[in-house]
């Protein structure tokens, strides 16, 4: 369960997203966490993604993941994708995820992400605006 601030958007599992069963592939979870991280830092944190990796070469990998797959997702579900920040450092962001149905929690992750300098591919504190953009965020309530 995501406890504080939550970004929140909801969905229908496309049939694209689905293995020959009709169920979501859980490559297809990861992906849809990845776009929902990068719609929360353009739209909740109002920070274009893509100039994050582009002109300022600041990249932020995924260096972690834990995730529990608890009910399936069938084509055509509707679904909400929902974000939360569970700790921010100088420069790593660990992140609560969650895929929700109406009968509750059906994949619930963690994900931690290294802020890095594309140039030297080594990490790096968060830019200054990205870190006050999560730190609003955090104070938020959903």
């Amino acid at each position: 369960m995501i406890s504080g601030a939550v970004f929140e958007r909801r969905m229908r599992v496309p049939f694209s997203a689905c293995d020959p069963a009709g169920i979501m592939f859980f490559p297809q979870v990861f992906l849809a966490f990845q776009d929902h991280v990068e719609a929360w830092v353009s739209d909740a944190l109002g920070i274009p993604y893509q100039q994050l990796l582009g002109p300022r070469r600041v990249g932020l990998p995924s260096v972690r993941w834990e995730s529990d797959f608890r009910a399936i997702s069938r084509m055509g579900d509707r679904i909400a994708v929902r974000l939360g920040v569970e700790r921010l450092g100088r420069s790593s962001l660990t992140l609560q995820l969650e895929i929700r149905g109406d009968d509750g929690v059906r994949v619930a992750a963690r994900q931690v992400i290294v802020c890095t300098d594309l140039d030297t591919h080594r990490s790096a504190p968060f830019p200054d605006d990205l870190r006050a953009a999560i730190v609003r965020f955090q104070e938020t309530q959903s």
